[in-house]
């Protein structure tokens, strides 16, 4: 792709949503959403970015979000940078295709979409891991750690010791379902 194929096929995408702030730089505003597209200097490469949430609330999984970087993200990136988690993606103008661009636009729209939810999931289903092991290696049964369980919410030690009898239950009961499925894994 050329700079002037990137104009014309970011206005065939977007339309109207589409801003052109400054020369070489885009940014497509939509309720759900917000992509900024910016060409270097020198034209040479392309970078997109989508802002995800404020950093502070992204600190406690960064590292999740460095292992989707390994792992999940292909060739878009997780970053932080002035006080904002970004999703990024850069790659050189001159091996662009319009299939490349096109899914680097959907697969970033999809990191702002699960935002920080699916770091907060896996960071989660770590510490419930954390805890079926410990159980185990103490000998204890599922039932046995959901008595545990129980009686730290019951103290206060889990949870919020103003919960009402329903909220307490249902964290019960996502606790009960999760130590179900990740028992047998450990």
């Amino acid at each position: 792709m050329t700079p002037e194929n990137i104009q014309a096929f970011l206005t065939n995408r977007f339309g109207t949503a589409l801003k052109i702030p400054e020369v070489d730089s885009y940014q497509v505003d939509t309720p759900d959403y917000r992509l900024l597209i910016i060409l270097s200097a020198q034209r040479s490469w392309i970078r997109m970015l989508v802002p995800i949430a404020p950093a502070a609330e992204a600190m406690t999984f960064v590292e999740e979000f460095l292992s989707a970087n390994f792992d999940a993200t292909l060739e878009t990136r997780y970053a932080i940078h002035q006080g904002v988690l970004w999703g990024v993606w850069q790659h050189s103008v001159a091996g662009l295709t319009t299939e490349d661009f096109n899914t680097a636009i959907d697969r970033s729209i999809d990191l702002k979409r699960v935002g920080i939810d699916r770091a907060f999931q896996d960071f989660a289903t770590k510490q419930v891991k954390a805890i079926v092991a410990i159980a185990k290696q103490r000998g204890d049964t599922l039932a046995q750690t959901m008595q545990t369980l129980d009686r730290f919410y019951s103290e206060g030690i889990l949870g919020d010791l103003g919960a009402t009898e329903d909220i307490r239950k249902e964290m019960m009961s996502a606790w009960q379902a999760q130590l179900e499925r990740l028992w047998s894994e450990e």
